[in-house]
C-alpha cells in the first residue's frame, strides 16, 4: 500500500506541475487532454464566437483518439472556417454550451444531453458515431473480474479492495460521459456512489483526468477503470492494461452532436455549426469514422451511427436526416 501512495502522490504532482503550466478553464476537465487546433482567446461568459470560427467543444474520447482532427481537416478543405476544438469531459462541455461560449457540442451523455435539449440551449442534435465502454485493469486481475457481466465486476472490484490492497480502482472523476457511465454500473450493481463509493478509501482514486491520463494513472497504479474502446485502442501500445469486461448493453457508448440554440444565444455561428453536423451524418464522412483506425489497431476506434439507429434506440431521423 505504501508504494501505491507513493505513486499516487507522485502522479498528482507531476500532474499539478503540468497544469501550471496549461491553460485551461479548470473546473471538471483536464488541461492535459484539452487540444485546441486553432489559436483562440480564453473563453469568457457570454463571449460572441468569431463569425470566421467554429467552436466546438468536444468529449476527450474524440480528440485523444485522432478521429476529430481527421474531421477537422475534411471540412476545412471545402469550408472557408478554421475549426476551434475544445477537448472536455462532457460535463464541462455542456457548462460551455450553457454560457454560449461555444457553437456546437460533440458529447455522449444521452441522459444530460436531453436536459440541455429540454432547457432548451440545444437544437437539431444527430448521433454521428458509437463505440463500447470496457473495463480494463491489470493482467493479474486482483478481483477476479474477467468475463463478469459489468455490474458484479464492480461489486468484487468493490468487496475485494476491502481485504486486497491490490484491488485499486481509478475513476475519471471528473463529470464526464465516461464518469457518468461509471456511476451508472454503480447504482446497477447496487451501490450508492455518493455515499459508498466516492471518497470510501484508498482503494478508489477519483483522478479529476481526461481519458487518455486516466488509462496512464491507472497503468502507474496496476488498477481498474472505465474506458471507452476507442481510446484504449489508442493508448493501448503505451500501457500495460488489458480488457477485462466488455459486454453488456449498459456499456454502449453514443455520441451525439448538437447546435447552441441561436435563440439564446444571437451570436452563435449557427449557419456554420448545422454544416458541421450535416458534415457528420453524410455517408463519406460515416465512412470515414468506420474506415478510422482499421489500418493502425486493426479494428474500428467508431462506429458509424447511419443505419444503425435501431442498435442505437434512437429515432431513425437522428442519424441520418440533413438539418435544413
Amino acid at each position: 500500500m505504501l508504494d501505491r501512495k507513493l505513486v499516487l502522490a507522485a502522479l498528482v504532482l507531476i500532474a499539478a506541475v503540468f497544469l501550471c503550466g496549461c491553460t485551461s478553464d479548470g473546473g471538471d476537465d483536464t488541461g492535459t487532454e484539452a487540444t485546441t487546433v486553432a489559436p483562440t482567446a480564453p473563453m469568457e461568459s457570454g463571449t460572441p464566437a468569431t463569425p470566421e470560427f467554429l467552436k466546438i467543444a468536444t468529449t476527450t474520447s474524440l480528440d485523444n483518439t485522432g478521429l476529430l482532427e481527421t474531421l477537422k481537416e475534411e471540412f476545412e478543405k471545402d469550408h472557408d472556417v478554421t475549426l476551434q476544438i475544445i477537448a472536455a469531459g462532457t460535463g464541462k462541455a455542456l457548462e460551455y454550451g450553457e454560457r454560449g461560449d461555444v457553437d456546437v457540442l460533440m458529447v455522449h451523455d444521452r441522459a444530460r444531453e436531453d436536459i440541455f435539449m429540454d432547457n432548451g440551449y440545444g437544437i437539431n442534435r444527430r448521433v454521428f458515431a458509437y463505440n463500447y465502454f470496457m473495463i480494463v485493469g491489470p493482467e493479474s486481475d486482483p478481483a477476479g473480474i474477467a468475463g463478469m457481466t459489468p455490474e458484479d465486476a464492480f461489486i468484487a472490484i468493490y468487496e475485494g479492495a476491502q481485504t486486497n490492497p491490490e484491488v485499486v480502482m481509478v475513476s475519471r472523476g471528473d463529470n464526464s460521459g465516461t464518469h457518468a457511465e461509471e456511476k451508472a454500473i454503480w447504482t446497477s450493481a447496487g451501490y450508492n456512489y455518493t455515499s459508498e463509493i466516492a471518497g470510501s478509501g484508498d482503494w478508489y482514486v477519483e483522478g479529476g483526468q481526461g481519458m487518455g491520463a486516466t488509462l496512464q494513472m491507472a497503468n502507474e497504479l496496476q488498477a481498474y477503470t472505465v474506458s471507452d474502446s476507442g481510446t484504449y485502442l489508442a493508448y493501448q501500445g503505451d500501457i500495460e492494461l488489458v480488457p477485462l469486461v466488455e459486454e453488456g448493453d449498459i456499456l454502449l457508448n453514443i455520441y451525439g452532436a448538437m447546435m447552441i440554440n441561436p435563440e439564446k444565444f444571437s451570436y452563435v455561428n449557427a449557419e456554420m455549426a448545422k454544416e458541421w453536423i450535416n458534415f457528420l451524418i453524410t455517408p463519406a464522412t460515416q465512412e470515414i469514422i468506420a474506415d478510422f483506425g482499421v489500418e493502425e489497431y486493426g479494428q474500428p476506434l467508431f462506429f458509424p451511427a447511419l443505419g444503425n439507429y435501431e442498435i442505437l434506440g434512437v429515432p431513425q431521423e437522428e442519424t441520418e436526416q440533413p438539418i435544413p
